[in-house]
């Protein structure tokens, strides 16, 4: 150890209660942006994972045409005009016919994980004189568990029973309390073409989406061309997960080229879910960055004041050969030994406040207790900006007392 490092020491050592208090400053500061940042990721995460219970990376499936002209157009001629009246547009194929190259075609792409075909329609169900309109999907169930993990949301009855049961149906928590009906009762599904069935409920389950609990009700795909009279192959929408949700639009585009039919990105439907993730980044980093700044000024008065103490020690040393490199190194080791001892407190106290949240109750969906994010990336950048601030705060007061004339002082 040179000379600097024991005066630095030596003056952090006689002052214990200062040093205390800026070390605990620190551990605060770097506390508060470990938990804050791990929150908010885990916020961002269970809403996404909230969010991907119904809704796919990627999907495909038959947009309207383009084109929706009327089949005859109203003509001028020279001696009259002809008039068409009550015109109607040209049908167009309704959902994927053969869904089976598509998917083949799709799976070859080395970032897909799952791949999962469903038939959607808006249909009404009906318990005695309650009659609510829902949105029906006929799943093909263990690609559908693959893809969304349906299993985990079940409060009632097993995913995995509708390949038993044909008329098996499962139902949103609150569609089947609107409906006021439970495990075991029959319902009435009517379709927009009259078509009407009876099916038992086998299973009620809730993802903690209001807007898919409230509305979705889920057969078998088989069950579901059944009732819609459908082929064995027709699907409405081919819906396909990725390793990283992230470059779902990338992706997109290769398989674009593969197919005819619409290819649609998750962020193209949803770009709100995207933008709140972002501000909530944004607002965990700002106020622990802010916390982090404040914790800063507390160091840099205490080492003001330490300077302000150190006053005539400090012309003594320079009067005794000491340069101003040599008065900042002191400091500035001073305010480092701060920020590490600090640093290093607030990693594990950061860590142990997120630990405890984590075990705070808070259900919704397959959650059960408050969400966090143990990201190693933001105990790392919690110490790298804790001693930036630290050695910021401690340079300044130390680029102060090497300017100081000792001759002045010692007269003084």
């Amino acid at each position: 150890m040179n000379i600097n490092r024991k005066i630095s020491w030596i003056y952090l050592s006689s002052k214990v209660k200062q040093l205390f208090v800026a070390v605990l400053s620190v551990t605060f500061g770097i506390s508060m942006y470990i938990f804050m940042n791990s929150f908010m990721s885990g916020v961002n995460s269970a809403q996404t994972q909230i969010s991907f219970t119904s809704m796919s990376h990627i999907r495909i499936y038959n947009d309207l045409p383009s084109d929706v002209n009327n089949i005859l157009q109203p003509t001028k001629k020279d001696d009259g005009i002809v008039i068409v009246n009550n015109a109607r547009n040209i049908r167009y194929t309704e959902g994927i016919k053969n869904t089976e190259p598509i998917k083949e075609s799709v799976a070859k792409l080395e970032e897909i994980e799952a791949i999962t075909e469903q038939l959607n329609q808006n249909i009404f169900i009906r318990n005695g004189v309650t009659k609510i309109n829902a949105s029906l999907s006929g799943v093909d169930v263990e690609n559908e568990d693959h893809l969304f993990h349906t299993s985990d949301y079940m409060r009632q009855g097993h995913f995995f029973d509708l390949e038993k049961r044909s008329d098996g149906i499962i139902l949103g928590f609150k569609l089947a309390q609107n409906l006021g009906v439970g495990m075991d009762d029959n319902i009435t599904v009517l379709t927009s073409d009259g078509i009407t069935r009876i099916f038992k409920i086998i299973g009620i389950m809730e993802t903690g989406a209001a807007s898919v609990d409230k509305t979705r009700a889920i057969i078998s795909i088989r069950s579901a061309r059944q009732l819609f009279s459908k082929n064995s192959s027709f699907a409405t929408d081919i819906l396909v997960n990725i390793d990283d949700y992230n470059n779902s639009k990338e992706i997109s585009r290769k398989i674009a080229a593969m197919t005819k039919y619409k290819v649609e990105a998750w962020q193209d439907g949803n770009a709100q879910l995207d933008s709140a993730n972002v501000l909530r980044n944004i607002l965990a980093v700002a106020v622990s960055s802010t916390i982090l700044i404040v914790a800063g000024f507390g160091i840099y008065n205490i080492m003001n004041m330490t300077v302000n103490e150190k006053i005539k020690e400090i012309a003594i040393l320079k009067a005794m050969g000491f340069n101003g490199a040599d008065i900042v190194e002191i400091f500035l080791t001073q305010s480092i030994i701060i920020g590490l001892i600090g640093g290093f407190t607030g990693l594990g106290f950061g860590y142990f406040v997120s630990k405890v949240v984590d075990q705070i109750p808070f259900k919704i969906g397959s959650m059960t207790t408050l969400p966090i994010d143990y990201s190693p990336a933001d105990y790392v950048l919690a110490l790298l900006f804790g001693l930036m601030i630290t050695a910021i705060a401690g340079y300044l007061p130390a680029r102060n007392a090497s300017k100081i004339d000792p001759v002045a002082i010692l007269r003084g």
